[in-house]
């Protein structure tokens, strides 16, 4: 379980300070999946880097399974399984490489990570790329192998930032079959999307942000209820609508 408090984050900038995150909560429960969902620029990404420790907040504080994101930091990475914004692999080095790499930083011993990398293999239909050098890969490609990555240490919490952007239709689905897999393993699912058909077929929870704040938090269900629309997507509409015109 993943609970975040009243989390804060400021820079400087040209022309001031900017506020991307302005006091978000909310708690992201076992055996289910939350988005935070919100218009580009809405503090998404920003957010999710406090969860995972790469960010510190100005203010708040963020627990993952009952323990300080920043005070025991090295045991919450380990609790951790993160696809950030940035897609990065070693060019030179295979998918299988790669991952085995980040389980060797995990000290995954050689059994554990033999284990581990076929069932990811399968799970995410890598098997024709495995053994490939990852420079020329697709966009579908990098992410499942940045994905696998992320998760050869088994983690029971799974953050991901915008985990089909630029994937084609197939790739898309098959990344939404293995998130309702991790689901139903019981993990903790967090990821971020502007995609109202993704958010509306994956997640049991939502969190709307924007302009750096949370606007509404439901099931699909529930938010629809809220703003009185009959479908997701204008439900999204109506209620961040106030909040971008307060912020005009």
């Amino acid at each position: 379980m993943i609970e975040v408090h009243d989390l804060h984050k400021a820079f400087k900038a040209k022309t001031g300070t900017v506020k991307a995150v302005d006091g978000v909560s909310f708690t992201a429960h076992d055996g289910e999946i939350t988005g935070l969902l919100g218009p580009n620029g809405a503090g998404k990404t920003t957010t999710l880097r406090m969860l995972y420790t790469l960010m510190r907040p100005d203010q708040g504080h963020v627990r993952v399974d009952g323990m300080d994101a920043f005070a025991e930091a090295e045991q919450v990475r380990r609790r951790l399984g993160v696809l950030p914004d940035a897609r990065g692999v070693y060019k030179r080095l295979s998918a299988r490489e790669n991952i085995e790499y980040f389980g060797r930083l995990h000290g995954l011993d050689d059994a554990t990570m033999r284990q581990r990398l076929d069932a990811l293999s399968e799970a995410l239909g890598m098997q024709d790329f495995m053994d490939r050098q990852t420079e020329g890969f697709s966009q579908g490609q990098r992410t499942k192998t940045a994905i696998a990555r992320a998760l050869i240490h088994d983690p029971r919490n799974v953050i991901l930032d915008e985990p089909t952007n630029g994937l084609d239709v197939m790739t898309t689905r098959g990344l939404r079959e293995f998130l309702l897999r991790l689901r139903g393993e019981g993990r903790c699912v967090i990821f971020s999307s502007h995609i109202m058909q993704e958010v509306a077929a994956l997640c049991d929870r939502i969190v709307v942000i924007a302009q750096g704040r949370v606007v509404a938090q439901g099931t699909p269900d529930e938010l629809r209820e809220r703003s009185g629309r009959p479908n997701l997507e204008d439900a999204f509409v109506q209620l961040i609508g106030s909040e971008e015109g307060m912020g005009a």
